[in-house]
């Protein structure tokens, strides 16, 4: 079916069910960034293939609403179909609930999977949605009636996270959270977060692209821990599980289990768990809300976990500078396609120790770099030239860590607007890089570090300037973060031990994208009498191209800390290296 038919198809079920609107979100059971082919309703019924988006469809329109990563992306996409694009956060432009609730009359129908939407944003539309008295229903999966092929539920396998990498015990783990739900004042705790269940139980999955988790949920109280999930995922992991107290239940269990809930009270994430799940608490329970416990436990990486993700990102950073190394001589040889470039970056990844999957890749070329979250696709993506800009972001999940590094290479002719602004995305990664701050600063205080360069010359770019990184985890991970306009959700203190991404760029329409990322790791300086003083350690060690870089530009302090930076880049990556690579490298990391 094309994107009419689809919708077509969407709106007599809807009509079957008394309906006058369907929301579609890009979303699962337990807000998942990265989604299965299960859940992908959303690109599925418009086309649109961004992360990110969602779907209001009424009788005689549709609305799409995408982020400023994706504008130039989705109104590509939504070209041939009757789909229209809101673009969110522009003046004027209004929310989905608004424009629905103008769209509807009084006591209107909207419906939702109630899998799909959290409790947070089911609360925000509900509010708006009181303006016209409209009602909801969270009881329908309509996507299912119409997609007729809709792949499987994922079937994928769990397997243990040895304490070797993991640094702590379950029961040690378990322990943690207890004490911080006896602050909450919680006599049970609900999790619906993969990532947060993956880490708190010690296992890793295969049930979630980019992300090693399976779908699960878990539950503890201050006397006994549950694993909800399919005992098939689980094989030899279940008598390691049930060993350290674990009761394990069937996935589907977790509603008549919280229906018949005898505790007094309970803790959720509303960002994280879904309208359908707060709705099946008994209303005898007190439920306390905020952040997840087990987010804010495992953003403070502990010394294990440290040490060995800097021994981690030395390995997949030196394949990743023998990428460039490849990338920078063959465009010269032969006919390179964007989408060609992953499983050769990929190629080079998978020789690494502890290496079990990628967990990010973007390879764009000039102006397609200048969609932050582009994609390449096989046969029709962009062939590289010798000449201008490649940017390839790129990741790796292992058993003893997660990255995340992004390059703009140079492979040809540069203008000197590009150098410029090549230097400009480099002054600001330098900046914040070089950041020492009190103890008490969120990450929303230090994105001006970075960010300032851009605004001082009249650009911006439209995306957060670093986000928290997982271990053998969630390559975007919460709570930690740094962008100037955060939800009040990701407003976080910036803690001893979190590791977050440090990524400004530009961004030029038709012309090319720029981005500069590396990751740093939160310590302690020094104390005073004013308080703690805390700085960042940068854990990434992969050769920023000289070629691009215009050293007028840069203060005298920025040109010591690059040249610092690649001599530690130098030292890092050798070893790793043969003659010719590390010949290369020396060239690509001297002083200048």
């Amino acid at each position: 079916m094309n994107c009419s038919e689809k919708l077509a198809a969407l709106r007599a079920a809807m009509k079957k069910e008394s309906l006058d609107a369907y929301i579609v979100l890009t979303s699962d059971a337990h807000a998942t960034e990265y989604l299965p082919d299960y859940w992908q309703c959303r690109m599925w019924l418009s086309g649109f293939t961004g992360s990110a988006g969602a779907i209001a469809v009424t009788m005689d329109d549709a609305q799409l609403w995408a982020d400023g990563r994706y504008y130039i992306q989705a109104e590509k996409e939504l070209q041939d179909s009757t789909i229209k694009l809101q673009k969110m956060g522009l003046d004027g432009v209004p929310t989905l609930q608004e424009w629905l609730t103008n769209a509807l009359k009084e006591n209107a129908t909207v419906g939702i999977d109630g899998r799909t939407i959290s409790a947070d944003l089911y609360s925000v539309y509900k509010k708006e949605f009181k303006k016209k008295k409209l009602n909801v229903r969270l009881d329908l999966d309509l996507i299912s009636e119409v997609w007729k092929d809709r792949p499987a539920f994922p079937n994928g396998k769990a397997f243990e996270h040895d304490i070797k990498f993991a640094g702590k015990s379950r029961r040690e783990k378990l322990q943690e959270v207890r004490e911080k739900m006896k602050k909450e004042g919680a006599d049970t705790y609900l999790i619906s977060s993969l990532d947060d269940i993956a880490w708190l139980y010690n296992f890793r999955g295969t049930d979630t692209p980019k992300m090693p988790a399976i779908y699960s949920y878990a539950l503890v109280t201050q006397t006994e821990a549950f694993l909800f999930v399919e005992e098939s995922k689980l094989e030899d992991l279940k008598s390691k599980l049930i060993e350290d107290g674990i009761q394990i239940k069937s996935y589907d269990e977790v509603l008549p289990f919280l229906k018949s809930c005898k505790e007094d009270s309970i803790f959720i994430d509303p960002t994280g768990t879904s309208a359908r799940l707060l709705e099946a608490i008994p209303e005898s329970l007190t439920v306390f809300e905020g952040p997840e416990i087990t987010s804010a436990l495992k953003a403070r990486k502990n010394s294990v976990e440290i040490k060995n993700f800097k021994l981690c990102y030395a390995r997949d950073c030196s394949a990743f500078a023998k990428f460039i190394k490849w990338v920078k001589e063959a465009v010269h040889k032969e006919t390179l396609e964007e989408a060609d470039l992953h499983e050769k970056m990929n190629g080079y990844r998978k020789e690494i120790e502890n290496y079990l999957d990628d967990s990010f890749s973007i390879a764009a070329y000039m102006a397609n770099a200048a969609q932050m979250h582009y994609s390449p696709v096989k046969g029709q993506s962009a062939k590289l030239k010798p000449e201008g800009f490649l940017l390839v972001d790129t990741g790796g999940q292992y058993y003893d860590g997660t990255t995340d590094v992004t390059r703009t290479i140079v492979l040809g002719e540069l203008s000197q607007e590009m150098k410029k602004d090549f230097t400009l995305t480099l002054k600001s990664m330098i900046r914040l890089s070089m950041a020492k701050f009190l103890y008490g600063a969120y990450g929303s205080s230090l994105d001006i570090l970075a960010r300032s360069v851009m605004w001082e010359n009249g650009m911006d770019y439209k995306s957060g300037t670093g986000h928290g990184l997982g271990y053998a985890l969630n390559v975007h991970e919460s709570p930690p973060g740094i962008r100037y306009n955060p939800a009040p959700s990701a407003l976080v203190k910036i803690e001893e031990g979190m590791v977050v991404t440090n990524e400004p760029g530009v961004y030029k329409e038709g012309k090319w994208g720029i981005r500069t990322e590396n990751t740093i790791l939160a310590v302690k300086d020094f104390t005073n009498t004013d308080g703690t003083f805390m700085k960042f350690e940068t854990i990434s060690f992969c050769p920023i191209d000289l070629k691009a870089v215009d050293k007028s530009l840069l203060s005298t302090e920025e040109l010591k800390w690059l040249n610092d930076y690649h001599a530690k880049t130098y030292e890092t990556l050798s070893p790793f290296m043969n003659d010719e690579e590390k010949a290369w490298l020396k060239e690509e990391t001297k002083a200048i």
